[in-house]
């Protein structure tokens, strides 16, 4: 842990309540703790909070008794728990280990081995500053107030906003501070469906005389990242990669399939898999070659996108019961997994660059009685969000497996608005601030302001925060200096506001 965050650079007050937060658990669905810290500092300082139903969390910073205006300043209160498998680290209770690095002559702050939680812990470190700045005085604006509004499980579909009770907060704009682009500020997004398909698992038993072994095939070494705002960079997905592989010996070898498991979010590219077959014992130097072949191959999609994909096969000397998946059930769902649709599908029409629609194979997992797959897809279309959902239930459809399909979150897209006050007055702020004009620009990952819009119409709302790489993988990085940049600009708009 570094020992003089607070001396990173300014707001001073923000590197002191990052690296608190850091040290508290906020997985998402298990914000209670982190709840509670910024409640009781709110009320240390004399703000007046309110909890609602689901958790969302409002404080109400008040300047003067008649305010003209009221803003609304969001961020979330969760983060996404990813650790690399060889990483020893518990996210209910562990702190976060912080180190800083540099790179091309910045400095940045990640976190050794697990995601950093920048996002949203920026936004939580901004708002604890802002209360901290009104409180001594340092801050000041005649003629607006403000609710500081915390949402619960952003990560998990959304669902804070979803739920969020009308009479919580008020306002005429609201500024989101989950962006992670110091040079521009989002006014769009894409709407997704998160999908669970529960496949029903039928087992048979390995007789002793057919003499197999068991092996693991492991996918490692992929970057992983944000299944929206990363998923047109072509990285590789663990778990499209290990069906590929299973599908290809599945078709050559005579391979009896016990487990297959990765991944831990749909709204991250999975960036490790595991498989455990029996095979033929006389089968498996052949069967070394024929991977070690496939592997070469399908390296070269990744070539200086994901260098350090590994693909590693290790004969388990001992396992514990001789059971594996039924043979329908496992050419089902490798013929899935193999022909599934994953990745940026379309570019949006008009707009450079923006992935329209997409799809990511995010999690499965082998249990006892059933196989679980979990997809997200995304869209900036509320039609083609559906059509590629269906596709994939019909896809799945098309086999003899015995499935529950159920629609865990389904949330809209946010459509930009060119003509609003609040962007009028970002444009100017950040010109003032930086000289030089910000980039306006939709994107593909899910922001709240889509279901916030829809409960909220009357609020202007916009998207801004610093430079954050890596969001959803161990490698995630918050830029010191962007920090900076992005508080001065905040506050240069708050000032035109006001």
């Amino acid at each position: 842990m570094l020992s003089n965050l607070r001396e990173l650079g300014q707001p001073s007050e923000f590197w002191e309540y990052f690296e608190q937060i850091t040290k508290i658990p906020r997985c998402s669905e298990h914000e209670e703790k982190v709840r509670t810290y910024i409640k009781e500092e709110a009320e240390r300082l004399g703000f007046i909070t309110k909890v609602d139903k689901t958790g969302n969390l409002v404080v109400r910073v008040s300047t003067k008794d008649k305010p003209k205006e009221r803003v609304v300043l969001q961020c979330h209160l969760d983060m996404v728990c990813e650790k690399n498998e060889a990483v020893s680290h518990d996210f209910s209770k562990d702190p976060l280990k912080l180190k800083i690095l540099e790179i091309d002559q910045e400095k940045w702050v990640t976190a050794e081995g697990t995601t950093l939680g920048a996002d949203n812990g920026v936004g939580i470190g901004y708002l604890l500053t802002f209360m901290k700045k009104i409180y001594n005085r340092e801050l000041n604006f005649d003629s607006l107030d403000f609710d500081l509004l915390f949402t619960v499980d952003e990560e998990m579909g959304l669902r804070g906003a979803f739920k969020i009770e009308d009479d919580l907060i008020s306002g005429n704009y609201l500024i989101n501070l989950d962006a992670e682009d110091e040079n521009s500020v989002i006014i769009g997004c894409a709407g997704g469906r998160v999908t669970f398909f529960h496949i029903k698992k039928e087992t048979i038993k390995i007789r002793k005389e057919e003499n197999l072994i068991p092996i693991k095939i492991f996918v490692a070494g992929l970057k992983g990242g944000h299944s929206g705002s990363d998923i047109h960079l072509g990285r590789g997905n663990a778990l499209k990669i290990i069906g590929e592989i299973l599908w290809k010996l599945n078709s050559e070898f005579n391979i009896q399939l016990k487990s297959i498991n990765g991944g831990n979010r749909t709204n991250a590219i999975p960036r490790e898999a595991s498989a455990i077959l029996f095979i033929k014992n006389k089968e498996l130097s052949d069967i070394k070659k024929f991977i070690s072949k496939l592997i070469s191959k399908i390296k070269v999609l990744f070539d200086g996108i994901d260098p350090n994909l590994d693909i590693s096969i290790q004969q388990q000397e001992k396992f514990g019961d001789n059971e594996v998946i039924s043979k329908k059930i496992q050419d089902n769902i490798l013929n899935v997994l193999y022909t599934l649709p994953n990745g940026p599908l379309s570019m949006h029409p008009k707009i450079k660059g923006l992935v329209f629609t997409s799809s990511n194979l995010g999690v499965i997992r082998t249990n006892e009685e059933k196989i679980e797959i979990k997809l997200s897809q995304r869209s900036l279309s509320e039609y083609f969000k559906t059509v590629i959902w269906e596709k994939a239930v019909s896809l799945f459809k098309l086999t003899d497996l015995e499935i529950d399909i159920n629609i865990d979150s389904d949330y809209p897209g946010w459509q930009p608005d060119f003509d609003v006050k609040l962007l009028k007055l970002t444009k100017d702020a950040f010109k003032s601030e930086f000289n030089k004009e910000i980039e306006v620009k939709a994107i593909h990952a899910g922001l709240e302001c889509g279901i916030l819009k829809k409960k909220f119409p009357d609020m202007d709302m916009i998207s801004i925060g610093p430079n954050n790489v890596g969001a959803h993988s161990p490698d995630e990085r918050i830029s010191i200096v962007s920090v900076e940049k992005i508080w001065n600009f905040l506050i240069s708009l708050l000032k035109k506001l006001n």
